[in-house]
């Protein structure tokens, strides 16, 4: 009788990351906060100028001149005066503003010092000048390369990637007003990046950057995502299926927009001289503008506030053409080399298309539908599930919508997963 064959052994538990020892950790805080209220500081002082310059552009200008602030001719002209001027600059500058806008994202490793000025320097001229973009990647990628170029110099033994996530963390939550965005964009980093210690011990010196950078801009600029909608009274069966086809509509919106974005690209490099395409991508954001309005026009968040403060106070196919506007200009200048990032203008339009399936079904409520659009969308761009979750609910303010929430993630994260993104490779080609 043959013997019965040994049991394989059981499969060892892998071993929990050691903790940092806690005076280690203690040591980042000063370190973290320096670099949290620094980089809130840059964007609040990049934002305040862009704001006093815009007023110029489209208030004292326009009125000294006897036209229309927001004509279509006005819009036209001061678009492709844009797009101009931020050429001339580009080209002006020492590292011409940086790389290609459309093959970087929210976090890269950290660009050369000297490329800072000019990089900050025409996001102000962008965000004045009505192009539909965001000052998060401009700003981040900014911070990103002081930190660490002064980090180093200040702690050559601290780890280069240390600074990277300072900056990143202290930027995003000055954007946000919270460290908990900061928090869930780079936990989606760092999970995918291996390396010693606990999580949460790698999370602690960002978390405190986040916190720091967070608090400047509230103190500072009281900043406020709520967009006021009529309170949500609790979910319903229907809403169910409201939040899945809304947040699955706004996902395919978003695809279009991705694959869109390597055409539209190689469209603006086959004119080979960077200033013709801006100046060009100036002109079709102003015709743009002038098809869709001035509120789609800029970065998005006074705007969205604006359409949000009357969610009855346009038609369905006003909203849609807002919606496909804003994503069409969102293409354009983040193709033919305006420098911005892309989450703010997606914000406004998942916005714009949750209006506008509250007005062709009534029994959708507003929040509901506004939190599902911008959820959808915001998936396809950015492709970061826990930031498009979080800025979806924090625009409604109410707890009560993020079941719901979740549940329409499904099938809108099924669409979007391993598709194109919303970023090109050195080639041209777009990222998987």
């Amino acid at each position: 009788m043959a013997a019965p064959e040994p049991s394989a052994p059981p499969s060892p538990t892998p071993p929990r990351p050691a903790a940092a020892p806690a005076r280690r950790l203690a040591l980042l805080v000063a370190p973290a906060i320096t670099v949290g209220v620094v980089c809130a500081l840059i964007l609040l002082g990049v934002s305040l100028l862009a704001e006093r310059l815009q007023d110029v552009l489209w208030e004292t200008l326009p009125d000294a001149l006897g036209v229309g602030r927001f004509s279509s001719l006005w819009m036209i002209v001061m678009l492709t005066a844009t797009g101009l001027a931020v050429g001339l600059v580009l080209r002006a500058v020492p590292g011409h503003g940086g790389p290609d806008p459309a093959t970087t994202g929210l976090v890269d490793a950290p660009m050369r010092p000297g490329i800072v000025p000019g990089l900050l320097l025409v996001t102000v001229l962008a965000l004045a000048g009505g192009v539909s973009l965001g000052p998060e990647n401009p700003i981040t990628a900014a911070n990103i390369a002081l930190a660490y170029w002064l980090g180093r110099r200040a702690a050559p033994g601290a780890p280069a990637e240390l600074w990277v996530a300072l900056a990143a963390a202290g930027t995003i939550g000055a954007l946000f007003g919270t460290p908990i965005a900061a928090a869930l964009i780079l936990s989606e980093t760092l999970a995918s990046q291996p390396g010693p210690g606990a999580f949460w011990d790698r999370l602690f010196a960002p978390l405190a950057a986040g916190t720091a950078g967070a608090l400047t801009m509230s103190l500072i600029a009281e900043p406020s995502f709520d967009l006021s909608l009529p309170a949500y009274s609790g979910p319903h069966w229907g809403d169910l299926l409201a939040a899945l086809l809304i947040a699955s509509a706004g996902a395919l919106l978003g695809l279009l927009a991705v694959y869109a974005f390597p055409w539209v690209h190689r469209a603006f490099r086959a004119l080979r001289y960077p200033v013709l395409a801006l100046t060009l991508g100036g002109l079709v954001l102003g015709l743009l503008g002038a098809l869709g309005g001035h509120l789609t026009l800029f970065k998005g968040l006074e705007e969205v506030k604006e359409i949000a403060g009357d969610p009855d106070g346009w038609s369905a196919g006003e909203f849609a053409v807002m919606a496909v506007v804003k994503t069409a200009a969102l293409v354009v200048a983040a193709t033919c080399g305006f420098r911005g990032g892309r989450i703010f203008p997606a914000v406004f339009a998942g916005v714009a298309l949750g209006l506008c399936a509250h007005a062709l079904v009534g029994a959708v409520p507003p929040a509901l539908a506004v939190s599902c659009g911008v959820l959808g969308v915001l998936l396809a761009v950015t492709r970061q599930g826990w930031v498009s979750l979080f800025t979806a609910a924090v625009l409604v303010s109410d707890a009560s919508v993020l079941p719901l929430l979740c549940a329409a993630t499904l099938p809108a994260w099924l669409l979007v997963t391993g598709r194109a993104q919303m970023q090109l490779d050195g080639e041209g080609r777009a990222l998987r």
